[in-house]
């Protein structure tokens, strides 16, 4: 063997130790102490890195004899959270028909439909898009977040063109105004009747935001439905740039890490307060629960395990792969969710990745026991 292959080796076996024992740490302190990720934020930050940088080790695994068993037991002391960003239905599929007893479900965040002023632009044709999308789909029920609706003649009113043009009859809108006979904030559109409502405002200091749900009358039996969008990160142009440069190692790599990482913190410790709030909410329904969500955090967030509790995952259920929601920063970025508690089966789940909105689109058929 040459000087220049031992050395390789050598780089591979110290760079692939380091990321497995990260793994250990985090799959330990996962499982040993959840309640302590809450004070520290940065733990939901850098379990998404790991995890990833663990698919690296796993590679090197296959490749390096020596590693095997020490990489098969981080597996086995971690698995539960590969088994919680990576669905392994590998023969998963998605029938476009919806079978009369299922309810279909579609949860997307529509960027205020990224034209909200009537003309002819880019803006508006994707808009029109959008709304073909949502009418292609043919759910039962619609959750949008990051929704926008003006009252406005010379600016479009989407309460009406999907409750109307879609054919919804049933909808109910947080109503956030944002300027000028504008609003924007979560909504549920529903074919079924709607007979309650509620909405609950998140508190200071994160964003003004809304958790909203529906009560709706599925023949003789009734369902609540969430939905909502939490505490984002707050990116703006200037934080891409950095995050650029340190995707290419460029400019002040620890300068930008360092500040980059205390917006994740804060972003991360906010939406901590929300998960508690969901949690503490969703556990006092008195009607079998689909949660569909935004929720700015990845599979292995405390964010995320909190809200789902013991609440079935559609796309762990019936997807396949990582399930990329988020089209930005990362191809790993599963952010958007529906959730159902264990009064339905979830039947086929599926993402519709149109690069209309910078997220993209879930849908689920579930069937109520």
């Amino acid at each position: 063997m040459g000087i220049f292959a031992r050395i390789s080796n050598r780089v591979l076996f110290v760079i692939n130790s380091i990321l497995v024992l990260a793994f250990y740490w985090l799959a330990l302190t996962l499982i040993s102490t959840p309640k302590k990720r809450r004070c520290s934020p940065d733990l939901s930050c850098l379990s998404l890195f790991i995890v990833i940088g663990c698919c690296f080790s796993f590679v090197v695994a296959f490749c390096k004899e020596k590693m095997g068993t020490f990489v098969g037991n981080s597996t086995c002391i971690g698995g539960g959270e590969i088994s919680s960003f990576f669905a392994m239905n590998f023969f998963s599929s998605f029938h476009e028909k919806k079978e009369k007893e299922h309810i279909r479900i579609a949860t997307w965040n529509v960027a205020r439909f990224i034209e909200m002023v009537k003309n002819n632009n880019m803006g508006s044709q994707t808009r029109y898009k959008m709304l073909k999308q949502i009418g292609q789909v043919n759910a039962d029920i619609l959750c949008f977040q990051e929704f926008s609706s003006s009252v406005r003649p010379d600016w479009y009113n989407n309460i009406v063109a999907v409750g109307k043009g879609l054919n919804y009859p049933y909808h109910y809108f947080s109503h956030e105004k944002d300027g000028d006979s504008l609003f924007n904030g979560s909504v549920i559109f529903s074919r079924y009747p709607i007979v309650d409502t509620g909405m609950v405002r998140f508190p200071r200091p994160t964003l003004p935001e809304t958790l909203v749900f529906t009560d709706i009358k599925m023949g003789k039996k009734m369902i609540r439905v969430y939905t909502t969008h939490l505490q984002s990160n707050q990116f703006r142009k200037e934080d891409l740039s950095k995050i650029q440069e340190l995707k290419g190692i460029k400019g002040n790599v620890w300068g930008n890490a360092r500040y980059i990482l205390s917006k994740l913190s804060v972003a991360i410790t906010h939406r901590s307060i929300q998960a508690d709030m969901v949690r503490s909410i969703i556990g006092n329904s008195p009607h079998p629960v689909i949660f569909c969500g935004d929720l700015n955090d990845v599979p292995n967030s405390y964010t995320y395990k909190t809200i789902r509790g013991n609440m079935q995952d559609a796309f762990l259920k019936k997807g396949f792969g990582v399930g990329r929601t988020y089209t930005s920063l990362s191809p790993t970025l599963r952010i958007d969710y529906i959730l159902a508690d264990k009064s339905f089966d979830v039947e086929q789940c599926k993402r519709i990745t149109t690069k209309s909105s910078d997220h993209y689109m879930v849908v689920a058929d579930l069937q109520l026991k």
